[in-house]
């Protein structure tokens, strides 16, 4: 049933005495990616027998297909290495989030950090990396940081989790080269200057051979990185903890007795099984974005709903609320934004299945510059997606499909692609032969072929490249940060972000509203205790993950701002279950 229509039969849940016995365990977690994953793991090591159901077939969610970073202020390297405080962090989130800043949930969440990162890095098989380079979305703002606040999982070699290798959700296509997820970090920038560089071309030739081979021979590439290898080191984990992990399997309805919720109906391809779960379930399955119902009355730009494109999990349709709602729970919507986003292209690949392509790092890259219809610039882009899109909304209220177009000249493209089109050698045809690509011999051709407002166009862009020449953006200062310079190209110069648009033909993409993940979600204590309207913990039931509200007030304060409060919330979970496990034991 739709996550759109709660309260019918199918979405209600059950008292205890209703079903026949089927399956028991401590803790049932609803959903496989990093939030679940994290307190499965913690509650096993704690002695407890842990079930994870996920309706997918694969094992990941919206983990696996992202990049798998992860935002942890407080992380013990971070703030030896770096210098960061606790103080610096909450100075910089109160700054951005203003009103919608959670103290008391804030607090817990920094306190669990170090503990939590500790945890997996001395007592699983995750390995952390720490970049050494990672800025904060907001760099103008107080307390910001270039770096210290972030790791994400060391890649690995597919061939350790054996046969549940193939249970691994995929990377989306869209996102890779040729079949190849690049990491982020250093081996994206040999991917990057694979047409400017010849060591850099031989290095990417290398990658995509061996990944070829690798999928002729083992069915999938091995080299497993960014939210491959989290999933995967978490799935190992799990594995050596006794963790089972259900795929293709969805939980219809919780189970409560005497008030508390104690398990759910899950329905498996051979049939409904009533899981029996001692210390209460975890909700870990994912947020609204997929649900055109819940966006048209959670997301203000888009009152249909319609238009507005998620390359989320296909799964992220509500799912939390259909399950939570009929014992109490509610979407809190009291966010500065309800999701994550990010400028995506909508386009149709093989077969003419519909594909969404998230724009995360080329709307930065110098030549390419994003106009609305009315031929004007209308915020940085090189400032983070999320404020992308957050002014593209405001520029665009009202309108029935918010939309921009991302510019550039032959030059850029030729150079760096333009979004989902890939750069020289690779053949641009396609993409104009499907109307990816607007191609235009003039700025005047390529505004009239998009509907763009052609005098403004020109005018924007030859004020746009008096300054990019001598590298100044004398409208919104492109360039002057240090987000800004790690989303342009470093090499080049002046300004990694800039380049004028002189050599014709030009070149234009359609982008649209997306997001990463939703941020408003079930609202929930410090604890992740889902809470009912009148602020009343619901005995036995938790979310994490973007089934829940963000810890962060709906702002986007750096890379891996939905994983990192994940994993922490759900470790949290997992280690309060286990010791009140403990302590029940213990006074029997």
């Amino acid at each position: 049933m739709p996550a759109e229509q709660p309260g019918t039969a199918a979405t209600r849940s059950i008292d205890d005495s209703q079903e026949p016995s089927g399956y028991e365990c401590d803790l049932l977690v609803v959903g496989s990616g990093a939030g679940g994953l994290s307190a499965a793991i913690r509650a096993a090591h704690g002695g407890l027998k842990v079930l994870v159901v996920d309706r997918d077939d694969h094992i990941g969610g919206t983990t696996a297909i992202s990049g798998g970073w992860l935002y942890v202020p407080g992380n013990k390297r971070g703030s030896d290495r770096e210098g960061d405080s606790r103080e610096r962090f909450t100075t910089y989130l109160r700054a951005i989030a203003g009103r919608y800043y959670n103290e008391r949930s804030v607090e817990v969440f920094l306190d669990t950090v170090p503990e939590m990162m500790d945890f997996f890095e001395n007592e699983t098989d995750v390995e952390f990396v720490y970049p050494q380079l990672a800025p904060d979305y907001q760099m103008r703002a107080p307390g910001a940081m270039a770096a210290g606040r972030n790791a994400y999982a060391s890649p690995i070699n597919g061939r350790a989790l054996g046969a549940d290798r193939m249970r691994l959700h995929p990377y989306k296509r869209e996102l890779t080269v040729l079949g190849v997820m690049p990491q982020i970090g250093p081996d994206l920038e040999q991917f990057l200057h694979a047409n400017q560089s010849l060591s850099s071309f031989f290095y990417v030739t290398r990658r995509i051979l061996r990944n070829w081979a690798e999928r002729l021979v083992f069915r999938r590439g091995l080299d497993l990185s960014n939210g491959n290898a989290l999933i995967a080191r978490m799935v190992l984990s799990a594995r050596k903890l006794g963790v089972e992990i259900w795929t293709s399997s969805a939980a219809e309805r919780l189970v409560r007795s005497d008030g508390a919720v104690v398990g759910a109906i899950v329905s498996r391809p051979h049939g409904e099984v009533k899981v029996h779960s001692s210390h209460g379930v975890v909700l870990a399955c994912g947020g609204f974005t997929q649900s055109p119902a819940l966006r048209s009355t959670l997301m203000a730009h888009t009152p249909s709903g319609q238009a507005h494109y998620s390359p989320v999990n296909a799964n992220h349709t509500g799912e939390n609320l259909r399950l939570a709602e009929p014992v109490g729970g509610y979407i809190s919507n009291e966010v500065l934004q309800p999701a994550a986003w990010a400028p995506v292209s909508v386009f149709r690949g093989a077969g003419g299945r519909e594909r969404v392509f998230p724009h995360l790092r080329g709307v930065g890259l110098p030549g390419i510059i994003a106009v609305t219809s009315d031929g004007r610039r209308f915020t940085n882009e090189a400032d983070s997606y999320h404020e992308f899109i957050s002014a593209l909304i405001d520029k665009e209220k009202g309108a029935a499909d918010v939309h921009a177009f991302l510019v550039c000249d032959s030059r850029t493209r030729h150079k760096y692609g333009l979004g989902f089109a890939k750069p020289w050698p690779l053949p641009k045809f396609p993409y104009l032969r499907d109307g990816y690509l607007i191609k235009g011999r003039s700025l005047a051709e390529l505004a009239a072929k998009a509907g763009i407002d052609e005098a403004a166009l020109i005018d924007t862009i030859d004020t746009f490249n008096e300054g990019a020449r001598v590298g100044e953006d004398r409208l919104f200062g492109r360039g002057v940060d240090e987000f800004n310079r790690f989303k342009g190209d470093p090499l080049h110069t002046p300004n990694p972000s800039l380049a004028p648009l002189e050599q014709a033909p030009f070149y234009a993409t359609r982008v649209q509203t997306g997001d990463l993940g939703a941020y408003a979600g079930l609202a929930i204590d410090p604890r992740a205790r889902v809470l009912t309207r009148e602020g009343e913990a619901i005995r036995g039931l938790f979310a994490v993950g973007t089934a829940a509200l963000t810890v962060f007030g709906g702002t986007y304060p750096g890379p891996g701002a939905n994983i990192g409060p994940a994993m922490t919330l759900g470790y949290l979970v997992g280690r309060d279950v286990a010791e009140a496990s403990t302590t029940t034991r213990s006074e029997r």
